[in-house]
């Protein structure tokens, strides 16, 4: 039988989901199961059963049925449904995490030993630490952790220790038979570089002890009592036992108390677990002076499907926020993310519990933000988007995290996420009050936002009502063929925007498009969004049923092009409409030559947008939509420009 090498299977068992691994055999019950917990309920695939009497504990590893009493973990469950031996069931489960079988080793039972040996000796660095906190060279260390609101009850829980500057551990332990290369490979103690004797590690610092997922005791965190030392804290180094990127402090505790329901909680140091755990957020743990890596991330799964990070309000602490979405992206899940919640600037969680009380910081757990908000926040804040150019910088930024996020489903959530909160930043502008106030004054389209009603002197006439069905039609065939082919909007996101719908449902319809149009069915979510009528009344038009862009639903080219044509043909007939506007509102009775001359300027300008506008239809369908005639508009407007140029008062 093939020999694997220590640590091997737990680091197997760790990065596995006994719940993904079982629920490829098993249909869970919907009723009894907790899927955000890892409590999972099936019926047994092992014997034959209609109730669901089989139980996997995902946190845990275990399955066991109350039916057949069988139970395991992912390797006794591939063995049992696969009908394979140990080491194919090993090779099948590390082939799905990703991990490479390790090659023969003749020397694994050696290596097992070691670790076996090195995990006693750090048990005795542990309770030997733990009595030096008691003796008179200690006094400082015992002040300091008073001072930061330790009772002996909480130092002795959390084994708390004291390396003094001479005479440490390694002695201590020599003394006792352990021979000194087992101290040097517990990492307790190093050699020297000068050829001298080996020393001690860890002088005149507290020592927390590190331990694994089991309880065995694997490293130690110390925090130095010299405030000018260069490292305020110093870990273990990586040994038989200890491997900081892949080892929680408080992993065991934590574990316990999230299975509880409590939620599981990320600090960036041993004081704010301590501390956070003493004020009875037990489910909290820390990486180990390194930023949080891939291995740490699937380990917090493990524990909770949705981990909340709590770290320093400074910059610090928000770069290392920013460091984690970019890990966590592309080991996004469906039902497995990350929260952040930020703690006030200048304070950490211990701090902040001292200084507020329990309270506060629980309701910043309550309000921890999901990561895509934190993402959106990162590419914003503190930054202007009042140019096309820059809303298109911010666009990629994005689109390239996002694209990260393997997960097709999940990269589909996210993406409509950022086009919500992207919706929320660019339709919040407020309009500048001496501007609309301007704009009021001389009325006409300029008003689109803030005045929609246009002028009675044009919207009496028959060229305001010629323009006013032919803008309806215009705005009914734009969104028409953008709901048609939702993926033109991107494309046309800016003048989507500018388009001022004169009709409400239309305006309603403009913004649930936009931010939409990532949906997989813009029809339902339509419907979801702003109700069935505005959609109906839309379609059921009779210039959008035979518009060619609606009949060809999905032809993005050729979306774009009637698009192309339809918002030329709507802004260039809008700008026309406001340079007559303002002409008519300077007009006091009789004409004069200056608003002949102006009226004369506006009918060139409309003459040459419709003719851009239907050359650029002439290989379509004969722009059955309707939306290129205007023969009502032009007959009014030809009529009021002959009126006055013959000097007759108009109405």
């Amino acid at each position: 039988m093939m020999s694997l090498p220590p640590g091997f299977l737990d680091e197997l068992r760790t990065r596995l989901s006994l719940g993904q691994v079982v629920g490829r055999k098993v249909m869970w019950d919907p009723r009894k199961s907790n899927q955000g917990k890892g409590d999972l309920w099936a019926p047994c695939p092992f014997h034959q059963e209609k109730t669901a009497s089989f139980h996997v504990d995902d946190r845990k590893g275990f399955y066991y049925c109350f039916g057949c009493h069988a139970k395991g973990d992912a390797i006794n469950f591939v063995i049992e449904t696969e009908n394979v031996s140990f080491i194919e069931a090993v090779k099948i489960l590390a082939d799905e995490a990703g991990m490479p079988m390790p090659e023969r080793d003749p020397r694994a039972q050696e290596k097992a030993d070691l670790r076996s040996e090195l995990t006693d000796v750090m048990e005795q660095a542990v309770q030997w630490h733990k009595l030096q906190l008691k003796t008179a060279a200690a006094g400082p260390a015992r002040d300091y952790l008073e001072t930061r609101g330790l009772s002996p009850d909480a130092i002795a829980r959390w084994e708390i220790g004291f390396a003094p500057e001479r005479g440490g551990v390694m002695a201590q332990l020599t003394g006792k038979g352990v021979a000194q290369e087992k101290v040097i490979a517990a990492g307790l103690a190093a050699e020297s570089d000068r050829g001298g004797s080996p020393y001690d590690r860890f002088r005149n610092r507290i020592m927390f002890p590190i331990r694994d997922g089991r309880g065995k005791a694997i490293g130690f965190g110390g925090r130095a009592m010299d405030p000018n030392h260069p490292a305020k804290y110093y870990n273990s180094p990586e040994t038989p036992l200890f491997d900081k990127g892949r080892s929680l402090y408080n992993h065991a505790p934590a574990r316990e108390a999230a299975g509880k329901g409590q939620p599981l909680i990320v600090a960036e140091g041993y004081m704010d677990v301590i501390a956070l755990s003493e004020a009875g957020f037990q489910a909290t743990v820390a990486p180990l002076g390194t930023a949080i890596t891939e291995d740490q991330l699937r380990l917090l799964w493990r524990i909770s499907p949705e981990p909340i990070i709590a770290l320093d309000g400074d910059t610090a602490g928000l770069r290392a926020a920013m460091r984690m979405i970019d890990i966590a992206l592309p080991l996004l899940e469906a039902g497995q993310s990350l929260r952040f919640a930020l703690m006030p600037e200048g304070l950490d969680p211990d701090d902040l519990i001292k200084q507020q009380g329990r309270q506060a910081m629980q309701g910043l757990i309550d309000a921890a933000i999901p990561m895509v908000q934190l993402l959106w926040q990162r590419e914003t804040d503190g930054k202007v988007f009042d140019s096309p150019e820059r809303k298109a910088a911010l666009d990629k930024a994005l689109r390239d995290k996002i694209k990260l996020i393997k997960d097709p489903s999940i990269r589909s959530h996210y993406g409509q996420a950022i086009k919500d909160m992207r919706w929320e930043l660019f339709r919040a502008r407020k309009p500048n009050p001496a501007q609309t106030q301007k704009r009021q004054t001389r009325g006409g389209p300029a008003t689109w936002r803030q005045s929609k009603a246009p002028l009675a002197s044009n919207k009496s006439s028959m060229l305001g009502a010629g323009a006013a069905k032919t803008d309806h039609m215009l705005e009914s065939a734009i969104l028409a063929t953008l709901i048609a082919t939702p993926a033109v909007v991107d494309a046309f996101e800016v003048q989507i925007d500018q388009m001022d719908c004169q009709d409400p449902d239309h305006a309603v319809l403009r913004d649930a498009v936009l931010r939409l149009s990532g949906a997989q069915d813009i029809r339902e979510a339509l419907n979801k969004s702003v109700g069935i009528a505005p959609l109906e009344n839309l379609m059921a038009q009779p210039h959008v049923k035979i518009h060619p862009a609606v009949r060809r639903a999905g032809d993005l080219e050729f979306a774009t092009a009637c698009l192309t044509t339809d918002f030329k043909r709507l802004f260039a007939q809008r700008s026309y409409g406001k340079e007559l506007d303002e002409g008519m509102d300077e007009l006091q009775g009789q004409a004069d030559e200056s608003l002949t001359w102006r009226l004369a300027q506006a009918a060139r300008m409309m003459d040459t947008s419709v003719r851009e506008a239907q050359d650029e239809t002439t290989d379509f369908e004969k722009a059955d939509n309707g939306t290129m005639l205007n023969k009502e508009e032009k007959s009014a407007f030809d009529q009021l420009l002959e009126t006055i140029k013959a000097g007759k008062p108009t109405k």
